[in-house]
């Protein structure tokens, strides 16, 4: 990635020297309540971001592990899920989908 930040793309903003790539979280929800009432976070280790429903992208290290959480907090309910990306040059792509009610929210990679 180059120096200077991409336009609609979240920049990695710890300390790190190396090659980064691109990550994108789809967010998604089947629950109409929880998507006009609450907002999404995203960790990048350990960093949160509140952010909103549908696709958001980050710059994240190439060189090293990237760890990346979601969850949302909805009605005394948090539904959360995790995920430790090994390094690699390739972009990511992640969905993450709540399961209102069960506390369990998925992330997985879409092709």
């Amino acid at each position: 990635m180059s120096e200077q930040p991409l336009p609609g793309v979240i920049p990695y903003v710890e300390f790190h020297q190396g090659p980064r790539r691109l990550l994108t979280v789809n967010l998604t929800s089947g629950n109409q309540v929880v998507v006009s009432k609450h907002r999404p976070i995203v960790s990048i280790d350990g960093r949160q971001y509140l952010v909103i429903w549908g696709g958001v992208m980050f710059e994240i290290p190439a060189d090293r592990n990237v760890h990346v959480s979601v969850h949302v907090e909805a009605d005394y309910v948090t539904q959360v899920a995790s995920i430790l990306l090994p390094p690699g040059d390739q972009p990511k792509v992640f969905r993450y989908e709540t399961h209102y009610g069960s506390g369990v929210g998925s992330l997985t990679e879409q092709a």
